[in-house]
């Protein structure tokens, strides 16, 4: 009789579903310069972690473009300055920029990138921005990263 509960507990544990980390997320913005999210927390067992930036508005990326960009909180206005000086052509971020912990190129309304962020440059405890280095949108499209457990 002990070997049928042993067993029906064995099989309860195994029907549940494993944890695993989410190791990923999508960003969305608009033609009204916002993110739709101002935080967001990272597994810190993700070897690496995906951001999927989702520009769901209808303007051209001249006119409305935004990219995702990934800095520590104290490197956050040098970098957004520099990146408004590497100009469309570089993504508005200086090239070779290693305050710039990873960062999307510059899409448009209708259009999806990505780009892995390697979670071993991250630090808890640390304070992490991210924004959209387009000349004049970081004031409003920006928000915080943070190390998660």
């Amino acid at each position: 009789m002990l070997r049928k509960y042993v067993l029906a507990a064995l099989l309860s544990f195994a029907c549940l579903p494993a944890y695993a980390a989410q190791c990923d997320v999508t960003v969305e913005s608009n033609d009204a310069m916002q993110f739709n999210t101002k935080e967001i927390v990272v597994d810190k067992t993700c070897k690496t972690f995906t951001v999927t930036l989702k520009h769901v508005g209808k303007l051209p990326k001249t006119v409305m473009g935004h990219n995702w960009v990934l800095t520590k909180d104290s490197d956050f206005q040098a970098a957004v300055s520099d990146g408004m000086a590497a100009g469309a052509a570089g993504d508005y971020v200086k090239a070779g920029d290693e305050r710039v912990i990873a960062h999307t190129k510059v899409i448009g309304g209708g259009e999806t990138t990505s780009v892995e962020v390697d979670v071993a440059k991250l630090a808890a405890g640390q304070d992490y921005t991210f924004f959209c280095s387009f000349p004049g949108h970081s004031a409003l499209m920006k928000g915080t990263l943070k190390l998660g457990s």
